[in-house]
C-alpha cells in the first residue's frame, strides 16, 4: 500500500464505523428500553383494576422492540462492511452517520412511544373507544424510527470511493 492509499485509508478509519455500528445499537436500544419500561407501568397499573386488557395493552411494548430490530439490522450492515484495507475514511464517516441517524431517531421513537403507550392504555382502561387513536399515535411515534432506517440505508447505498484500484 502506498503512502497514498494510507492517506485515504488510514488505521484509524474503522474505529468511526464501529461508532456508527454501536450508535446505532445503543441508542435504539435506550429507546426501546425507555419505551419498554414506560408503557410497562401503564400496563401494571392498569392490569390490576382491569386483569382482562393486559393483552390488549401490550401492543406498545412491542411497537417499542421494533425500533431496537431497526438498529440491529443497520449495526449489522455496518459491520458487514468493514473489510481490512479497502475501508476508506470516507465509509467510515458515510456509517457513522447512518448509525447516528437510526440511532437518535430510535431513541425519539422510544421516548415517544413510552409516553403515548403509557397514557394511552390508561385511558383506554377508563375509555375504550380510545384504543383506536392510541394505535394510531403509536404508529406515527414507530414510523420516526422508520424514518431514521430508511436514511440510513440511503447513506449505506451511496456512492463510494476505494484505496486500491
Amino acid at each position: 500500500m502506498s503512502a497514498r492509499d494510507l492517506d485515504k485509508c488510514p488505521y484509524y478509519a474503522p474505529f468511526f464505523g464501529v461508532l456508527g455500528a454501536t450508535s446505532a445499537m445503543v441508542f435504539t436500544a435506550f429507546g426501546a428500553a425507555y419505551g419498554t419500561a414506560k408503557s410497562g407501568t401503564g400496563i401494571s397499573a392498569i392490569s390490576v383494576m382491569k386483569p382482562d386488557l393486559i393483552m390488549k395493552s401490550i401492543i406498545p411494548v412491542v411497537m417499542a422492540g421494533i425500533i431496537a430490530i431497526y438498529g440491529l439490522v443497520v449495526a449489522v450492515i455496518i459491520s458487514s462492511n468493514m473489510k481490512g484495507d479497502s475501508y476508506t475514511l470516507y465509509k467510515s464517516f458515510r456509517d457513522l452517520g447512518a448509525g447516528v441517524a437510526v440511532g437518535l431517531s430510535g431513541l425519539a421513537a422510544g421516548f415517544a412511544i413510552g409516553v403515548v403507550g403509557d397514557s394511552g392504555v390508561r385511558g383506554n382502561a377508563q375509555q375504550p373507544r380510545l384504543f383506536v387513536g392510541m394505535i394510531l399515535i403509536l404508529i406515527f411515534a414507530e414510523v420516526l424510527g422508520l424514518y431514521g432506517m430508511i436514511v440510513a440505508l440511503i447513506l449505506y447505498t451511496s456512492p463510494t470511493e476505494s484505496c486500491l484500484k
